[in-house]
């Protein structure tokens, strides 16, 4: 019998690393959609703090629940090791950590395809918080006008207080923890010079993503968000990128208009459960007894039988 192990892992190996995009593919073969990983945050891990569970049995990882953009919370389990209780341990062993992460509250990320998914949060006393529509470009961006006064720049450390103030207007939303880390990333758009909007721009190989996307609401309906996203998907290709993708929350209508007007195609739906804290199911706490979370921390286990446009992440 396989030694199962819920690892709570501080920094993820290039192992970790390799199982955990075995079991994505896995996981997408079996279930279709996507899954919000943010392979970015994966591969730069603080290293100084949990930031992901991850359930071995013997040398093949079964389930991974990680931290996403604050206060977000995503994972998956490999199909054939569904029903035995694997998800439910992971969700558990979450609440301490983001009772210490002060996020309040967490956000379980749920395909909305994923029926267990949902049973499970509505078993932790989730609530449905929102919704977004998933959408990815996968060939150039629909042509259209490219007038001069509008242009895109990176951002500099000068334009922080800047960025913050568009990010509270469009999601009251100040940003990443790092974004100061996050500048040649982050592009500002300009309207004759003048700073209207600002977007993030993250490129992973051949696949690329955009987030906070934000025009000045004052300046909305005057084509300055469709020219400034499809100036940016146009540099992503350029530099490389073969298929771009972006989240829009259901309700807005406006800003799904635009990106299909671009080109963008919905590929899935997620939505987003509140959770609150201190719910652990009690047939899962008799099973698991997750302690006070140290640094790399390893419990064995024997296993059971049984106004804004793209929104922040």
């Amino acid at each position: 019998m396989l030694l199962a192990v819920l690892k709570q892992a501080v920094g993820l190996t290039s192992g970790a690393l390799q199982a955990i995009a075995e079991l994505e593919r896995q996981v997408v073969e079996a279930d279709g959609g996507r899954l919000k990983l943010e392979w970015d945050n994966l591969r730069g891990r603080s290293g100084d703090r949990v930031e992901d569970l991850l359930w071995w049995e013997g040398e093949r990882l079964l389930g991974i629940y990680g931290f996403g953009q604050s206060p977000e919370l995503a994972g998956m389990v490999a199909p054939d090791a569904r029903r035995r209780g694997i998800g439910s341990a992971l969700l558990d062993a979450a609440v301490p950590l983001c009772r210490e992460r002060g996020d309040r509250p967490s956000l379980l990320v749920v395909p909305r395809q994923s029926i267990a998914g949902k049973r499970l949060a509505l078993r932790r006393g989730g609530t449905l918080d929102h919704s977004e529509h998933h959408l990815v470009l996968s060939g150039q961006p629909t042509s259209g006008p490219h007038g001069p006064e509008i242009s895109l720049r990176p951002a500099t450390v000068a334009d922080v207080p800047l960025v913050v103030s568009l990010l509270e207007q469009g999601f009251g939303w100040a940003g990443p923890d790092d974004l100061g880390n996050r500048l040649e990333r982050t592009a500002l758009v300009e309207l004759r010079g003048a700073v209207v909007g600002t977007l993030f721009l993250e490129r992973d190989d051949e696949k690329a993503s955009i987030f906070g996307f934000v025009v000045e609401p004052s300046l909305h309906g005057r084509g300055i968000g469709r020219a400034a996203l499809r100036q940016a998907c146009e540099q992503l290709r350029a530099d490389g990128a073969r298929r771009i993708s972006l989240d829009v929350d259901v309700a807005n209508d406006r800003a799904l208009g635009l990106y299909t007007s671009i080109g963008f195609t919905p590929v899935t739906t997620e939505d987003y459960f509140a959770l609150p804290f201190g719910l652990i199911n009690p047939l899962s706490s008799r099973r698991l007894l997750v302690p006070r979370i140290r640094r790399c921390r390893q419990i064995a286990f024997r296993p059971s039988s049984a106004a804004a446009l793209t929104p922040p992440r």
